[in-house]
């Protein structure tokens, strides 16, 4: 087995410095661990400040961790040579939320894909770079002769955000990690652009982690499912399983959160969840929502206990039938 990218005990906190005393946990020990051997796309999971976005922009190398490290094939990304990072920079591709401000409006669309072609050295003939880039633009469902040519604001959002994806197939990538990347898009445009990612892995064996506070668009395109809590893992597994038949009591708020389609609307009349902040010193971050919160909760922090060959959840309930803890990493090895 061959790691392309790994987190591994990754921490990152912003402030706790001189003019801010004040530390905020965007990310607490997260590991994680991408086989380039066995593509698959791995969906995160969690509300707005849960640290989703922290975490693509570690993989990304974008911010360093303060503690814990991101390594690329086994080196520390910011221990790169020159020509490791030039590697890094084509295998690991990102895909953002929004799809406008990625662009230049004086530029043409064109110039988001032929600056890649022309920095990797993807083609020796301005022939060759249109061809290759005519290839990626069909393979996300985009006709090249209505979108080469026009400036930014003359294609839709769903355009825009497909010609992004584009771009990143060009450079032939093992990893795309895509950071809600049909959360601005309208919703008969996410399926298609969802179906390309899905497409990008099955036919072209290229790794995705797609990230997003959407349970239902994780469940149709991952194999894997992280779910985040304030900045830690809540639950992780077999998307099937969790989504399924959830373990963690914030897995199953948030699928409860679900609206069902019902002539009566049931869900409107139901008073949601009150979020509170707060937990006990050095205890479990969910325990002032949680509905079965027992007083272990309150004086220690739940590691990852497996509760099946390919899960792990945070939660002391499942410690009572002789679980032991797990890393993460080692539920996604499993067969």
């Amino acid at each position: 087995m061959t790691v392309l990218l790994e987190a591994r005990h990754v921490t990152r906190t912003y402030g706790g410095g001189l003019l801010d005393r004040d530390s905020t946990v965007a990310l607490e020990d997260f590991s994680l661990a991408i086989d380039s051997d066995r593509p698959s796309v791995t969906a995160i999971v969690g509300e707005s400040g849960s640290g989703k976005t922290t975490l693509a922009r570690l993989l990304l190398g974008l911010v360093a961790p303060t503690s814990g490290q991101v390594l690329y094939q086994g080196r520390d990304l910011h221990d790169l040579s020159g020509t490791e990072r030039r590697a890094f920079r084509r295998d690991i591709q990102a895909i953002f939320q929004d799809p406008y401000g990625v662009y230049n409006p004086f530029y043409r669309v064109d110039h988001v894909l032929t600056t890649p072609v022309a920095k990797f050295r993807l083609a020796r003939t301005k022939a060759a770079a249109r061809g290759l880039i005519e290839d990626a633009l069909r393979a996300v469902g985009l006709r090249p002769e209505e979108i080469l040519g026009r400036y930014p604001h003359q294609l839709s959002g769903g355009q825009r955000q497909r010609v992004m994806v584009a771009r990143a197939l060009l450079l032939r990538p093992h990893l795309i990690v895509a950071d809600e990347p049909v959360s601005m898009v309208d919703a008969s445009l996410r399926a298609t652009i969802l179906g390309s990612l899905r497409q990008l892995n099955q036919e072209r064996g290229i790794s995705i982690i797609y990230i997003t506070h959407d349970l239902a668009t994780a469940y149709q395109v991952a194999d894997n499912i992280i779910v985040l809590y304030r900045a830690s893992v809540a639950e992780a597994g077999d998307v099937e399983l969790v989504v399924k038949a959830p373990n963690h009591p914030y897995t199953q708020l948030l699928i409860a959160s679900i609206p069902q389609v019902s002539l009566e609307r049931n869900w409107l009349s139901e008073p949601a969840a009150g979020h509170q902040e707060g937990q006990g010193v050095g205890g479990c971050k969910f325990v002032s929502r949680c509905p079965v919160a027992m007083a272990v909760c309150q004086q220690s922090k739940p590691p990852l206990f497996r509760t099946e060959l390919r899960r792990v959840v945070a939660c002391h309930q499942y410690a009572s039938g002789g679980s032991q803890p797990e890393a993460m990493a080692s539920v996604f090895a499993s067969e």
